[in-house]
């Protein structure tokens, strides 16, 4: 049995203010092509400034868009090679 290791490197940017935060999540994968998510947070006026707990939640949120990009586009690769539409399970 032939095994092959495969790794993805994801890259995280963050831009902030004193309220918001904005994630930019990238992966380029071995087919050569790129996939790009977003995500925010806003701290309410209230809260202390914690920076750290903003990027957490723009980055999951990022990340998440992420995962649901490389779900469909895999599906439409499933798709084009089988001659049929295939059925993503929604997580």
């Amino acid at each position: 049995m032939m095994r092959t290791t495969v790794g993805w490197h994801v890259e995280m940017e963050f831009m902030e203010d004193d309220e918001h935060t904005r994630a930019v999540a990238t992966v380029r994968l071995p087919d050569g092509s790129e996939v790009r998510a977003h995500g925010h947070a806003s701290r309410h006026h209230t809260d202390s400034h914690q920076p750290r707990v903003g990027e957490e939640i723009a980055g999951a949120r990022a990340l998440n868009e992420l995962a649901m990009q490389l779900l469909t586009k895999a599906h439409g690769e499933i798709d084009a090679a089988s001659g049929r539409t295939s059925h993503p399970i929604h997580v």
